[in-house]
C-alpha cells in the first residue's frame, strides 16, 4: 500500500480512538469500535447525516495489522464484506451498513478496519471541498479463550530511548494515558499515537524532550490504562538493537 495512503488512514482514524460515537462535517457514525463475539459472523453500523443535503459515501473493507517494528497496515481484503458499498443518505437520513465475515477468525482475534470515505459534489468555481475519511476497527473473536499478554521494555539504543510493548497474547489491548516515572523524575511519553496494540504485534513509544540518559539493567514505574485493567509495573531499561 502506497505509504502516504497508509498515513492519510492513520490520522483518519485518531478521530475514533477513545468516543462511543464519531461526528465530523454533519455525519454521524455509531459504533466507532466494533467487536465481534466467537462465531459472530455479521454485525452492522449505522452512519446519520446531520446535514442539510444529502451526502455520498464509499465503504470499504480492509485487513488490518502490525508488524514486529510497530507499523500499521491496511491491506484491501474479501474476508469482511460491506453491503452497500457505495450509498447516497438524505439530509436527517440514517443508513445501515451491514458487514458479514466471509469466513470465521482461526486461533486469534482477526482485526480489521472499515473506511468511510465521502465523496463531495463538484466544487463551485473558486471554492475547494475537502472529502472526509473515518476510520473504524472492528475485531472478531475466536472460539475459546482470547486474552492479551503484554510484555514491556525500554529500549536505549540507536538515539532517543523508546517504551516498547510486545503482545504475544491472542488478543488486542488498548492502552491510554501512559506515565513513565524514573527515581527523579517523570519521563515525557509520545502523544497523539494509536493505543492498539494488535495480538503478534509490536508498540513503541518515543521518549520526548531531552535524552535521560537511561542506563540498562535499571527499573522504571510504568502506569497506565488498558482495557484489562490499570496497569502498574516495573519496567525494565534495556540496550536497543
Amino acid at each position: 500500500m502506497n505509504p502516504q495512503f497508509r498515513a492519510a488512514i492513520l490520522a483518519a482514524s485518531l478521530l475514533c480512538l477513545s468516543a462511543t460515537m464519531a461526528a465530523a462535517d454533519g455525519l454521524t457514525v455509531l459504533p466507532v469500535t466494533i467487536r465481534m463475539a466467537p462465531g459472530q459472523m455479521a454485525t452492522s453500523l449505522t452512519v446519520k447525516n446531520e446535514a442539510d443535503a444529502p451526502t455520498s459515501l464509499q465503504v470499504r473493507a480492509f485487513a488490518w495489522s502490525q508488524s514486529i517494528q510497530g507499523e500499521e497496515r491496511l491491506e484491501p481484503t474479501t474476508e469482511l464484506m460491506a453491503s452497500p458499498p457505495i450509498c447516497t443518505i438524505a439530509a436527517g437520513a440514517n443508513q445501515v451498513v451491514r458487514l458479514v465475515l466471509r469466513r470465521p477468525p482461526q486461533g486469534r482475534e482477526a482485526s480489521y478496519r472499515i473506511l468511510l470515505d465521502q465523496i463531495p459534489p463538484p466544487a463551485a468555481p473558486g471554492t475547494v471541498r475537502i472529502a472526509l475519511r473515518l476510520s473504524i476497527p472492528i475485531f472478531a473473536e475466536p472460539n475459546g479463550r482470547a486474552l492479551p499478554h503484554l510484555r514491556w521494555r525500554m529500549e536505549t539504543g540507536g538515539g532517543q530511548p523508546e517504551l516498547v510493548a510486545a503482545n504475544d497474547g491472542n488478543r488486542h489491548e488498548k492502552v491510554l494515558d501512559i506515565s513513565l516515572l524514573a527515581v527523579d523524575r517523570s519521563l515525557p511519553v509520545e502523544a497523539g499515537t494509536s493505543p492498539y496494540i494488535l495480538p503478534g504485534a509490536t508498540r513503541r513509544w518515543r521518549i520526548s524532550g531531552p535524552n535521560p540518559h537511561l542506563v540498562p539493567g535499571t527499573t522504571l514505574r510504568l502506569t497506565a490504562r488498558a482495557d484489562a485493567g490499570e496497569i502498574d509495573q516495573s519496567v525494565s531499561v534495556v540496550a536497543g538493537p
